[in-house]
């Protein structure tokens, strides 16, 4: 075969991998993300090209990528967990507690507590959900009222202040290596043993089999209740692992810590290409919606933009991402009936011709 032969057989597969790198939903939100550093660096200097620039820039959406990460792993199987946010703000202050009646544990046992107490937490949202089969925002939201309501109660008016835990933990929150800091380090081994997990892992792919179709699913015999159990299980530790990694880092927990932030994950992963109806999406995408989420509010103020507009900015992206999924959608259901009929009829035309 010529060299001509060769690289015209090898340009259509070039053009599609092109084709395919331009239609990932990762490859878009990564470079707008980086479209937006670079435009807010050149409007201010002190965004991104100065020590506590560049540490804000890595640090602030860390907490927010260990939970989109567990919040994809729970929409990849057609459900969703709004009681995040309560399990991290029970579980720090959990942390604090533990310090201040054994001041010399481990700091990795602690953390162990952490991801063993907030995985407990969704074993109950998984029990309810799979085998209960109540749909998950259901319980997730009942769940997040009850945890709420415990942490309330625990906690009332007191705190958990940075004096109550050892200087080691505290540090944990402020230390860098290579001048990365700990806790996006934690975030990052977060996402890639994840993403490890779902891409290799048996187990792993049949989450994105059971949110492209339940009924077919069962029907050939994967695990359903399960597989969605363990998918809660999972959510419920790494929201615990936040709750620790949100101790280390604001060094205080009041009874307000978490509020809210379960919406800020499903946006995150939303916007990062996780489908809301299941079956669709990574990791990685999650972790970079989270990103631009955090990169978004913070670049905003610097270009003179309202609190009001920040938020109305992030729902608008919520609001493009799910409409471009639904889209998306419809497309590949469009091809897949071409491709039904498509097939039907080649063997009448073979025999037609024949």
């Amino acid at each position: 075969m010529s060299e001509a032969t060769i690289a015209a057989s090898g340009q259509p597969r070039l053009q599609r991998a092109l084709i395919g790198l331009a239609k990932s939903r990762e490859i878009t939100v990564a470079a707008v993300l980086v479209l937006i550093i670079a435009l807010t660096a050149f409007k201010s200097h002190g965004f991104l090209f100065s020590s506590d620039g560049w540490r804000n820039l890595l640090v602030s959406p860390a907490l927010l990528i260990i939970l989109a990460v567990g919040q994809a792993v729970v929409l990849i199987t057609r459900n969703v967990d709004v009681s995040i946010g309560s399990t991290l703000g029970l579980t720090a202050y959990l942390t604090g507690k533990v310090f201040l009646q054994w001041p010399d544990l481990p700091i990795v046992l602690v953390f162990v507590i952490g991801l063993v107490f907030g995985g407990l937490l969704g074993l109950v949202n998984g029990v309810l959900v799979a085998y209960g089969r109540v749909p998950a925002i259901v319980i997730t939201l009942g769940t997040m009222y009850i945890y709420r309501g415990i942490f309330l109660s625990w906690a009332g008016s007191n705190r958990i202040n940075a004096s109550d835990f050892p200087k080691s933990f505290n540090e944990l929150g402020t230390k860098s290596i290579l001048t990365i800091p700990v806790v996006t380090i934690i975030a990052l081994l977060v996402m890639a043993v994840v993403g490890y997990y779902l891409y290799t892992a048996r187990s792993g792919r049949e989450l994105y089999a059971i949110g492209s179709d339940p009924d077919a699913a069962t029907l050939y015999g994967l695990p359903v209740a399960r597989r969605i159990l363990y998918a809660f299980v999972l959510n419920g530790a790494l929201a615990g692992l936040a709750g620790v990694v949100y101790a280390a880092r604001y060094g205080t927990v009041s009874s307000g810590a978490g509020l809210g932030i379960e919406f800020q994950a499903i946006g995150a992963a939303v916007i990062g290409g996780v489908a809301i109806a299941g079956g669709v999406g990574t990791v990685w995408g999650a972790a970079i919606g989270a990103v631009l989420l955090i990169t978004i509010n913070r670049a905003l103020p610097v270009w003179g933009i309202s609190d009001f507009w920040q938020q109305a900015v992030v729902g608008a992206l919520i609001i493009a991402a799910i409409t471009l999924d639904r889209l998306y959608s419809r497309r590949q259901e469009r091809l897949l009936i071409a491709a039904r009929d498509l097939a039907r009829t080649a063997p009448q035309k073979v025999g037609s011709a024949a």
